[in-house]
């Protein structure tokens, strides 16, 4: 084999393992790739925020009902129509409807919303826990984590970037008193996998969530 043929195998070869290395990487990432949808839960992407609003001027809270899957009207709050709110800044604090709790949105009203944080990934929340740890350890609403192992995203201070946790979901009572599982996915449009762009827009709110319509405490979504 002269040089000219011995490159030109050389390159050859080159070729077809760049090529094997792309599929192989493509291969990668698609099992990488969060599966949202497992037949039981019901996916919302990009749920629009107050979109528009600045830190300055402050944003509007709003809410909405794992029932109808959409938001509910504001005149509706001291009632049992809505089982998450959005507030604060960028209507990144996401919390539930309890008539009981002061610090809640539906307090005064008749909800029996109550939320605990889980350290595990959704698909491995299968039961809702009992009665006593919605009384001894629920949050009201969950948002930035400055470190207290309470919120669902991180903040960054230096690029002014939010981060969802993984691996955490937040097991609720909702409303009318049944049990669900909520996992928050990003507050991004598109709920890209990086944010490096301060500007990307937001507030667009990707997350997932599963109630179960028979009373029982059973969140198994995935067989």
């Amino acid at each position: 084999m002269n040089l000219k043929q011995t490159c030109h195998a050389c390159y050859s070869m080159l070729f077809i393992t760049l090529m094997v290395m792309t599929a192989l990487s493509s291969c990668t990432k698609e099992q990488v790739k969060p599966q949202l949808e497992d037949g039981s839960s019901t996916v919302v992407t990009d749920l629009p925020g107050d979109v528009g609003s600045t830190i300055n001027t402050g944003f509007k809270t709003f809410y909405f009902s794992f029932n109808t899957n959409a938001r509910v009207d504001t005149s509706q709050k001291k009632t049992v129509a809505w089982d998450i709110s959005f507030a604060r800044e960028y209507n990144s604090y996401v919390g539930v409807n309890s008539g009981s709790n002061l610090a809640s949105y539906g307090y005064g009203g008749p909800g029996k919303g109550a939320m605990v944080i889980i350290n595990r990934p959704y698909d491995q929340v299968k039961e809702a826990p009992a009665d006593a740890e919605f009384t001894n350890n629920s949050v009201t609403a969950v948002g930035w984590d400055s470190g207290s192992g309470s919120g669902w995203y991180f903040y960054d201070l230096k690029t002014h970037i939010a981060v969802p946790v993984k691996n955490r979901t937040f097991v609720l009572r909702t409303a009318d008193g049944k049990y669900a599982k909520l996992e928050l996915l990003s507050m991004y449009k598109g709920a890209p996998a990086v944010v490096t762009d301060l500007n990307w827009p937001s507030p667009y709110f990707t997350f997932r969530y599963y109630v179960q319509q028979d009373g029982s405490r059973n969140l198994s979504t995935k067989n």
